[in-house]
């Protein structure tokens, strides 16, 4: 009989012709292994540095690749950390680009948020901790629970503020531990483990656009790595385990650093951690100024798993699907959600900026709508 909650790992997986246009797997937290025959590339040589570990067999294109997406975000935030990230091409499953595990660690909600407090460095930092909830336990909006006051399984939300085990834990990557001076940032864990679909045709170089009818190859690994660093949502542990079997709320310690700004207009300043279709945005003062949208969960939700944007909205490379031909870019929104739950940008902008880009979630969702109709 099943005592806990299928995810004792973690994985983000991304698909393609428009079934999926960035996605991220489901979020297994798995112990990375690679096979024989491993050969490792040279670290990229900036504050945050990426020591990738290709399988026998990795051709240099792909190897490139990766160090590629890897200088993108080395590019973008200053920690002195080391990401030990594992990379091989297989045949994934139907529609899956490329898929992401990341290792975790499971800390309290008190020593999330000192450690947020100490890492402040942004303007947005200092708005997100000012907001956090008090502690040391978070109030959830939760639902499909083996003991909801409204039945076991029963869709309709709660909210969970009784200060048990998933109220006062946060299951974040190791990489985000390194960022946050949780772990050391030259600990020798194997933070993630990314995975490439050989199914599909790949243009390894950008920079005269995507040629036609192949897959942005350093776009994807940009992704997947975005997910490696910390952008992902313990939502979709719920999700996947609420449909025949269920489990009470305090066996879902899978809050994730993201999940702290994860809210809706249901939620108030909790955190919405429910598994439905409804809004979900992204949000740094406790749910007062709706920012991007977040995806909703493969089960209950959108089809697009809770570690992603909204699809199909244009917010950003976190987006969870991916179209051939497409180019994908690094936005401001997937800075602002990595500055915010630890990562130290390596330049600030100024107040009003990042104000705007908060807001930016509603205004984005009526625009885009229209284009993509």
């Amino acid at each position: 009989m099943n005592t806990h909650p299928s995810a004792a790992r973690r994985q983000d997986t991304l698909s393609g012709p428009r079934i999926l246009r960035r996605s991220g797997a489901k979020r297994v937290l798995r112990a990375l292994t690679v096979g024989l025959g491993i050969a490792a590339l040279p670290a990229i040589s900036q504050a945050l540095t990426f020591n990738f570990v290709a399988t026998s067999g990795t051709s240099q294109a792909a190897i490139d690749g990766f160090a590629a997406a890897g200088t993108r975000w080395s590019s973008l935030f200053t920690d002195n950390v080391t990401i030990n990230i594992n990379i091989d091409f297989s045949a994934l499953g139907a529609g899956i680009l490329g898929q992401a595990g990341s290792a975790q660690v499971l800390t309290s909600f008190t020593n999330t948020k000192n450690a947020l407090n100490a890492d402040k460095t942004s303007f947005a930092d200092n708005i997100a901790v000012a907001n956090l909830q008090t502690g040391p336990a978070m109030s959830l909006l939760m639902n499909r629970t083996l003991n909801s006051p409204n039945g076991a399984g029963n869709a309709t939300t709660f909210l969970d503020n009784d200060g048990d085990a998933n109220n006062t834990s946060i299951r974040m990557n190791t990489a985000n531990a390194k960022a946050l001076g949780i772990l050391a940032g030259n600990n020798p864990v194997v933070d993630a483990s990314i995975s490439f679909s050989t199914l599909f045709n790949w243009d390894f170089d950008g920079s005269d656009g995507i040629t036609a009818g192949t897959f942005d190859f350093v776009g994807v690994a940009t992704h997947e790595i975005g997910h490696a660093l910390g952008f992902t949502s313990g939502v979709d542990i719920l999700d996947g385990n609420s449909t025949g079997t269920f489990f009470r709320d305090d066996q879902f310690t899978y809050v994730s650093t993201l999940d702290l700004f994860r809210h809706s207009a249901e939620s108030g300043a909790a955190i919405d951690w429910a598994a439905d279709n409804r809004n979900k945005y992204f949000s740094i003062d406790g749910g007062v100024t709706v920012g991007p949208f977040f995806s909703n969960g493969t089960t209950w939700g959108d089809g697009r798993q809770a570690s992603h944007w909204k699809d199909n909205l244009g917010i950003g490379i976190m987006d969870p699907t991916s179209a051939p031909g497409e180019p994908l870019a690094i936005s401001a929104n997937d800075v602002m959600a990595l500055d915010v739950i630890g990562w130290n940008r390596a330049s600030v902008p100024d107040h009003a900026s990042s104000l705007g880009l908060v807001g930016l979630g509603v205004a984005a969702l009526a625009a885009m709508r229209r284009r993509t109709k």
